[in-house]
């Protein structure tokens, strides 16, 4: 099923090899002529324009953008209960991670009477947006709201496509998950319009809880969407911030023969199931490991519930098996490769894993899959793509803080230094700079 690639026995370059790997992936160049008059209409016209284009492309046209409050409370008291627990769940353990990640203040002495702090602001308001498409994503809420959460975001708006099937609302597993974080601003808007309208703002219909209520633009956009969400950004890029520009999601993982190769298959069909262009990579120096997993993906992909779906992800151009000469070379290849998620699933996974240095999350032996990390493991999954974690991270607490400078110099720390600042502009031939300095000490210094 999936298409081998055989480095055994070459030594390619890392240009070499970053080119022989499956990589699919989207233009988002080719969208942007499509996404721009999107963008324009919503920054011109605000709700009133992106409530035309949910209706144009979700099918759903909602009174008003944002969701009654009173239907995000229901929405919770109709949900499953263990659907709640697992939430709940969920929530815990990403608090518990994500609240050990905050930063404090650090104040550095330079010299007597100069000292230099780091202080760490949380953005003031932010836009999350959780994405519909194939499936529903409660658990984009909790990913992207519990870091805006505990890095002190004082203002944050959910966003999430209208669903013609609940009434023009998002999905109410989506209000759900909003209320048990206790998220009171949900807007029912998708897609490019949605990321135009966080940009821009705007003021909502009359049937709107409030009649008029503003539409308050955001500072930050995070939360991952389909290629016309990321063209979106790019275009409001500037305007507001934006975490990524993430692609389609993907799994690489690496494996010796010590591994099962029905867990592999089960693992590779976790992420295909996404999406048709989801990459699925499998890099291993055993080719019996790796006819041993074709024949399980065979057996797993006829019996799993979005075959369709699986089997054209497998089979794309994004999918496939490297094989290499031992476990060192599979080392260089997923490092080139820098996938969103990847699994080890070798002897002694735990070195391994200390070993590689560009992926988005890595999960060490058979009892961490990525469906783990999903759900329930506390990390985050919002996660770099397209290679990007060669230099790119994880959805975080520090994504929603900004790091400010403090600089407190006394009279004599400026006085001693003065000279150097003074030399470095005027090799820089910028004299005014040293001038600003000089003039501090005019007639005995600043009153």
């Amino acid at each position: 099923m999936l298409a081998r690639t055989d480095l055994r026995g070459s030594t390619p370059t890392l240009a070499e090899l970053r080119r022989a790997l499956p990589r699919g992936g989207t233009d988002v160049n080719a969208v942007l002529d499509t996404v721009a008059p999107v963008v324009h209409a919503v920054a011109d016209r605000g709700a009133e324009a992106a409530l035309e284009y949910g209706e144009r492309f979700d099918g759903a046209r909602p009174a008003s953008v944002r969701v009654p409050a009173k239907a995000i409370a229901d929405a919770l008291e109709a949900l499953d209960p263990s659907i709640a627990d697992a939430l709940r769940e969920s929530i815990t353990r990403a608090r518990t991670v994500h609240a050990d990640q905050r930063r404090t203040t650090t104040k550095t002495q330079v010299v007597d009477g100069g000292t230099v702090s780091e202080k760490w602001i949380p953005v003031r308001r932010v836009g999350l947006y959780v994405p519909g498409g194939n499936a529903v994503y409660p658990s984009s809420v909790i990913m992207n709201v519990v870091p805006a959460q505990e890095a002190g975001v004082g203002s944050l708006v959910v966003t999430s496509p209208p669903q013609k099937d609940f009434g023009g609302q998002p999905h109410p597993t989506i209000l759900a998950a909003c209320a048990l974080l206790g998220v009171d601003e949900v807007w029912a808007v998708g897609g490019a319009q949605a990321v135009a309208l966080l940009a821009y703002g705007g003021q909502d219909t009359d049937e709107a809880d409030e009649p008029n209520s503003v539409l308050d633009p955001v500072d930050l956009i995070t939360g991952p969407g389909n290629i016309y969400v990321t063209a979106a950004k790019r275009l409001c890029r500037g305007t507001v911030g934006i975490d990524s520009e993430a692609g389609p999601t993907e799994i690489a993982i690496l494996a010796d023969d010590s591994a099962d190769a029905g867990i592999l298959a089960s693992d590779l069909i976790s992420q295909a199931e996404h999406d048709v262009l989801a990459a699925s990579v499998l890099v291993t120096d055993s080719a019996d490991l790796a006819d041993a997993v074709d024949a399980a993906l065979d057996q797993q992909v006829a019996t799993t519930k979005h075959r369709e779906r699986v089997t054209t992800a497998l089979s794309g151009e994004q999918s496939g098996i490297v094989l290499v000469d031992d476990l060192e070379a599979g080392i260089a290849v997923v490092d080139a490769y820098a996938a969103e998620h990847l699994e080890i699933q070798t002897r002694d996974a735990a070195a391994v894993a200390d070993r590689i240095t560009n992926a988005g999350a890595i999960f060490v032996g058979p009892y961490a899959p990525v469906s783990l990390g999903d759900y329930c493991a506390g990390s985050n999954h919002v996660l770099p793509t397209s290679g990007s974690a060669r230099f790119a991270s994880g959805l975080s607490v520090q994504t929603f803080l900004k790091g400010v400078h403090v600089i407190d110099y006394d009279e004599a720390a400026l006085r001693d230094v003065a000279d150097r600042v003074v030399t470095l502009a005027d090799a820089e031939d910028l004299p005014g700079h040293g001038d600003a300095v000089k003039q501090r000490f005019v007639n005995g210094g600043a009153s």
